[in-house]
């Protein structure tokens, strides 16, 4: 018989690490089989919320923002695109890559999961972002994405003309900050145990069988 899990999977649209973790735990699902029976939720995070709307050139965002000179950006990005490739996903990125405001991506997000879509909006909204270098605060990119997703794309674009969902984001974001929540992609099993960062396969794997088996509730113990 499966073991029912929940997965909250903390993370923004702007973090590509968050595609690393999201890809190698959906390697560690495939891994583990019709053991589990998973329930994902994705929770909203954002880690630039006041990114100006023509949003800001990545390598010169993550020199002002973290002090990273050309020589380390350049060796973060290859080392993700080398997660991305092992991984299934192409990061594409370029000299003229953007990070953009992502706050009303977690609006239909958060409309997603009322709908049953929200693994498959999120994976459209990776796509755009980092393989089709899109702004994911364009409303068309936010709609196309939608109906990618097989959601229907009148309904996104009524829902991004309007502040429809504005609210819950946002009660949603200071949740899990006051969770503690500081950086993503945060993955919480079961609303009680945590793994941070975007991990290797095996990390996730290891964690779902120790539930699974009942090792984490002896740790937790």
């Amino acid at each position: 018989m499966a073991t029912p899990i929940r997965i909250d999977f903390v993370s923004d649209v702007a973090c590509p690490w968050c595609v690393v973790g999201l890809k190698s735990l959906q390697k560690a699902l495939e891994a583990v089989g019709d053991k589990v029976e998973v329930a994902f939720h994705f929770q909203p995070f954002e880690l630039n919320p006041d990114m100006v709307a023509e949003g800001e050139n990545t390598a010169e965002h993550v020199a002002r923002k973290y002090g990273a000179n050309p020589e380390r950006s350049a060796a973060s990005r290859n080392a993700l695109k080398q997660h991305g490739d092992a991984l299934g996903f192409d990061f594409g990125f370029r000299p003229e890559s953007r990070i953009w405001n992502t706050f009303d991506a977690h609006r239909l997000l958060h409309w997603a999961g009322l709908e049953g879509k929200q693994l498959e909006l999120k994976e459209a909204l990776f796509k755009a972002n980092f393989t089709d270098q899109q702004a994911t605060s364009d409303h068309e990119v936010l709609a196309s994405a939608a109906k990618a997703a097989g959601l229907d794309e009148k309904r996104a674009r009524e829902i991004l003309a309007s502040d429809e969902f504005v609210d819950e984001v946002r009660r949603d974001e200071g949740l899990w900050r006051n969770r503690g929540i500081s950086a993503v992609p945060s993955v919480i099993f079961n609303q009680r145990w945590m793994i941070q960062g975007g991990q290797p396969p095996k990390v996730f794997e290891q964690a779902i069988r120790q539930i699974i088996s009942g090792q984490a509730e002896a740790a937790q113990g």
